[in-house]
């Protein structure tokens, strides 16, 4: 019998003391009306899991009488106190168990009553399983996570908090209470040289930021005097973070020249002096640092899509932080050098560790598969590799419903025909690219892969498909 058997067996039987009507001797008033419920439990289990209902019960000993102890918690509701005790007394927690919201009620309370262990593990679990859920939330855990730190509890959701506004500022402006987060974190956010933004998106947020502090109207033609000095009293500290010279003088005349009122004369003037002799796209950033936009060149993905496929590539989960930076080089786009499998294989043969992109006709569908073995010409060939995948996105526009399907049967990974663009699967079924004009000939249907990448297997045309040689870039 191992330890751990031992553990799991003893944590059981406290579980069960827990549960037993016969031999507490102290009650606990937990949460306020009309929420309130009594539970039973024993001080010196209590005594050594908690300082703080140690403390407490050192001001509550047991009366010469023969009557319990009874302490009250009114400020941690009886559902999240039921899951702290199972805590103290079994010492599991089964984070499955629990909506994130409640898993952050948890926090707060088990932070109260000073269980650092508990506090540590479900910081851990937060960031590595509810990453999306944080982010989406970015405001609320920013303010639960530097709220309740009077002993440095949370450094762990503070450091994830305040590395996001660092690195990936632009998280933050999709979250959903992203109208609610504090002047401070807005800040931090539109002063970044690393923001991944347009301009006029930063400029455009920052105005819907505004309105949310004074809902009154979002367009400018109906908004009055007053709420133009209101609002620039609002944005009077974020005005000089804007990188208006960034703008295009057509986004200046559509999207700054409205809101004229909010800005200092002296900005609105030199704005309007620049940029009224230059064409409607021409730009000037001699006086603004342009931010550091990363960016891949393709027709079909934005930097995001290939983020997400350099965590594929190196086995990560879209949660995960890269470990490896990696190039899109292009080196085939189908509009610009044609879509006949002969320039295919003319350009792509030999070449390995690619990355095939397709964007289905008539829809926002982006299909693809990585490659990390040779293209070859020769007839009816498979190649052997357990490193290959494939992949789709339900949006050009977005990266969130994505499907990754890695290769089950690695001897039939990639099927290379002379006339046939990239196939993948056994008979080329799981992504197939097919026949002279084969942007009008392809499909998905499941075979070597592990998952189905599109929910049909009808056939599609092709819109426009690319191929990007991978390079990993050295660190420095």
């Amino acid at each position: 019998m191992s330890d751990n058997k031992f553990l799991s067996e003893l944590s059981q039987n406290l579980l069960e003391i827990l549960n037993d009507e016969e031999y507490y001797d102290i009650t606990i008033e937990v949460g306020s009306d009309p929420n309130v419920r009594i539970f039973r439990a024993h001080m010196v289990i209590l005594n050594y899991r908690s300082s703080y209902l140690r403390r407490i019960l050192s001001t509550n000993k047991k009366k010469n009488d023969g009557a319990l102890v009874h302490i009250k918690l009114p400020n941690i509701s009886p559902e999240i106190f039921q899951a702290i005790i199972r805590y103290i007394y079994g010492g599991k927690f089964l984070f499955g168990e629990y909506d994130t919201s409640d898993i952050i009620k948890i926090l707060v309370a088990a932070n109260e009553l000073n269980l650092q262990e508990l506090v540590k593990y479900l910081q851990t679990s937060l960031i590595e399983n509810n990453s999306d859920w944080i982010e989406k939330n970015f405001n609320f855990i920013y303010q639960t996570s530097f709220e309740n730190n009077e002993n440095n509890s949370f450094l762990e959701l503070q450091n994830y908090c305040t590395d996001l506004i660092s690195k990936e500022p632009d998280k933050i402006f999709k979250s959903l209470n992203f109208s609610s987060i504090s002047e401070k974190i807005l800040i931090s956010l539109i002063q970044s040289d690393n923001l991944q933004m347009n301009e006029i998106q930063v400029w455009e947020n920052v105005l819907k930021w505004g309105h949310a502090q004074n809902p009154e109207s979002s367009d400018p033609t109906r908004l009055s005097k007053d709420y133009f000095s209101v609002l620039k009293n609002t944005l009077q500290h974020c005005i000089p973070f804007i990188r208006f010279y960034n703008l295009t003088s057509k986004e200046i005349l559509d999207s700054v020249i409205p809101y004229r009122e909010i800005l200092p004369e002296e900005l609105y003037v030199d704005l309007f002096r620049t940029f009224l002799s230059l064409h409607p796209d021409s730009m000037s950033i001699a006086k603004s640092k342009p931010r550091k936009l990363k960016n891949v060149d393709s027709n079909i993905i934005t930097f995001k899509h290939a983020e997400i496929i350099s965590k594929w590539i190196d086995k990560l989960s879209t949660t995960d932080k890269l470990t490896s930076s990696y190039k899109f080089e292009l080196i085939l786009r189908g509009s610009r050098d044609g879509f006949s499998p002969g320039k295919f294989h003319e350009i792509c043969d030999n070449q390995s560790c690619t990355v095939s992109v397709i964007k289905v006709k008539n829809s926002n569908e982006i299909l693809g598969g990585y490659n990390p073995i040779e293209w070859k010409h020769d007839e009816r060939v498979y190649g052997t590799t357990n490193d290959s995948f494939i992949f789709s996105f339900e949006s050009v526009d977005s990266v969130e419903n994505h499907i990754l399907s890695r290769v089950k049967n690695e001897q039939y990974a990639i099927f290379n025909v002379r006339n046939c663009g990239p196939l993948f699967g056994n008979q080329g079924g799981d992504l197939t690219i097919w026949g002279d004009n084969f942007y009008e000939r392809s499909y998905c249907r499941k075979r070597s892969y592990k998952k189905r990448i599109r929910k049909t297997e009808d056939a599609f045309s092709v819109e426009e498909y690319e191929v990007f040689q991978i390079i990993k870039e050295m660190d420095g």
